[in-house]
């Protein structure tokens, strides 16, 4: 580590540096109400949303005074460990210092006011939670992206955005430098740099850090005021930007870390995700430290089972939540052979888990993997946990946060056992914890609502205890280990290549996956001669470097033709369905 973040480094003793030796300038005063870890918040979810909240100030804060207090246990609010073993442990105190001292980085030296947009593009390193807690602090709309972003993505998100700040790594930073010229309203980068060095017109982060003063008092917003965003995949055009407020995530995820992931203060909770996905921030930000509990976090850049399953061995993770794809890859390790004595919650998301796997993780470790089902969109919308009776292949009741109903094209209810649409009522009153909308495209908001309902775009039916299962996608996205892919964009990086004439992408099973990108290629006249083998190769490799690597098509299949309407618009379901049917 570097910089300001090296004086808390606490390697290799782990030992708990003396917070009072720290001033953070605490303001205790909340909004009335609401306590964090308080058995009553359920209720005020519905009864009882304040005016104004500040998930720092309201929350975050709010847990540093129990620990000064000692009305806390002493285990860390965030524990990192990187891949050559060095860790760091904050306090909610130390937190709260360094993130103060953070939105003073923003506020002054980038010149970010309340509303203003930041990316952060960032790995799971510790100035991640600095970043994202004194952009909070501050009023600052941050939107996280994954590290998987190439330039053209890059420039993409910076200029529909526009973002008047970007921070990254070394790594991206080229990517930013490349685009820069293009992106008009972009006013400062900053660079984290794990190495402690410097670029040319950026700003450095940990030397500001450092410098900067402790003292923050945090802007007052509104419930509703945007805080953060989020880019998801549709299935026509690039990704759309999904808002959320400051009380939907800061809020609305209460009852999912008490009920489904089953958290206490004394608890340590392993969301195992890519920072650029509200899955992460679900498990790894809001949920666990809206009851207090601790965050862990391993900074592997690539996923490692063994290293997984080493962690869960040596580290006292009791809460870990992963997608059914890290669970089907761990799995391969001999699982059995090692001893997990913290953990008692096992929780998968992200994509429909199967009953196999759970049979298979029960039988190795003798732990339930709980199911819970959300979108970039929502929070927990339905779940499964210990108070429940289990049911494999059903994603469980859904949460007392929304009303989740089986409908049909008439917004009908339907009856137990009926396949329809998942939805949620949205009238007389939207709820808290569902998305503001999609940022700047009213018309594509407008279109996941039908009547009194959002719908979640997934179609299922409801049992007679209420439980619900996953049927499949009612449009073309695609869920693969937990990414959700649009074939919009793997179908516009596959036809600038002069090979492809024409394609066609869909989902298609995998054993360990789920699914994966599948596409289907016309190709131009000049290369139907080709060694296909080849062709193939060098297309996954063009698609790669032309968009994120993970919506690379791993399965490629060349046609003459494609299945089309009167119109002439592609169908993919017939090919969609083709797949699925396959022996």
């Amino acid at each position: 580590m570097a910089g300001a973040i090296k004086l808390l480094t606490r390697c290799p003793t782990l030992k708990l540096v003396n917070a009072s030796k720290l001033t953070c300038g605490i303001q205790t005063q909340g909004f009335s109400g609401f306590s964090p870890g308080d058995s009553s918040n359920s209720e005020i979810l519905h009864k009882d949303i304040p005016e104004h909240f500040n998930f720092a100030k309201d929350v975050l804060d709010k847990w540093s005074q129990k620990e000064k207090d000692g009305k806390r246990p002493s285990n860390p609010a965030l524990w990192w460990v990187g891949d050559k073993g060095e860790e760091v442990q904050w306090s909610f105190e130390e937190l709260g210092f360094l993130s103060r001292k953070t939105a003073n980085v923003l506020s002054q030296a980038c010149n970010l006011r309340k509303g203003d947009r930041l990316i952060v593009i960032l790995p799971r390193i510790p100035e991640w939670w600095l970043i994202s807690v004194g952009c909070i602090r501050a009023g600052i709309v941050f939107i996280p992206a994954t590290i998987l972003l190439t330039a053209e993505d890059i420039l993409y998100r910076l200029q529909i955005s526009k973002a008047k700040c970007i921070i990254t790594n070394e790594d991206l930073a080229p990517f930013v430098d490349a685009v820069a010229s293009d992106c008009h309203l972009l006013e400062s980068r900053m660079l984290v740099s794990q190495g402690g060095g410097s670029r040319e017109g950026w700003l450095n982060f940990h030397d500001l850090l450092e410098a900067a003063v402790a003292e923050h008092q945090a802007v007052k917003t509104k419930t509703q005021d945007p805080m953060t965003i989020y880019f998801t995949s549709g299935t026509t055009g690039y990704p759309k930007m999904v808002e959320h407020s400051c009380g939907n995530l800061g809020i609305g995820l209460t009852e999912a870390g008490r009920q489904w992931m089953n958290l206490t203060p004394s608890d340590m909770m392993w969301g195992l995700s890519d920072t650029g996905w509200v899955k992460f921030a679900f498990g790894s930000l809001y949920a666990p430290w809206n009851l207090g509990a601790s965050v862990f976090v391993h900074g592997m850049r690539q996923f490692d089972p063994t290293a997984v399953l080493n962690c869960l061995a040596k580290y006292p993770v009791a809460t870990f939540c992963g997608t059914p794809t890290i669970f089907r890859m761990l799995l391969q390790h001999n699982v059995s052979r090692y001893k997990f004595k913290s953990l008692t919650t096992c929780l998968s998301g992200g994509e429909p888990t199967n009953p196999d796997v759970q049979e298979q993780w029960k039988a190795q470790t003798g732990l339930d993997i709980y199911e819970g089902y959300g979108q970039t969109e929502t929070t927990l919308v339905c779940f499964t946990s210990k108070k429940m009776k289990f049911k494999p292949g059903f994603m469980g009741k859904p949460s007392t946060s929304f009303q989740v109903q089986i409908i049909d094209e008439n917004c009908n209810q339907l009856p137990p056992g009926e396949e329809g649409d998942i939805a949620i009522r949205i009238k007389p009153k939207r709820p808290l914890g569902l998305f503001s909308g999609y940022v700047d495209d009213p018309e594509k908001t407008a279109s996941t609502e039908r009547g009194d309902f959002y719908l979640t775009g997934d179609r299922g039916f409801m049992d007679k205890d209420g439980y619900i299962q996953f049927i499949s996608r009612a449009d073309d996205i695609i869920l693969s280990s937990g990414y959700r892919i649009g074939p919009f964009e793997v179908e516009h990086a596959l036809d600038g290549h002069p090979a492809v004439a024409e394609s066609a992408v869909v989902s298609s099973p995998d054993p360990i996956r789920g699914e994966v990108v599948k596409a289907f290629i016309i190709l131009s006249p000049a290369y139907q001669s080709h060694d296909k083998e080849k062709l193939i190769r060098e297309l996954q490799e063009h698609v790669k470097k032309v968009t994120a690597p993970y919506k690379y098509p791993r399965k490629i299949e060349f046609v003459q033709h494609l299945p089309k309407t009167i119109s002439g618009k592609v169908q993919r379901k017939m090919l969609r369905k083709k797949e699925w049917q396959k022996d």
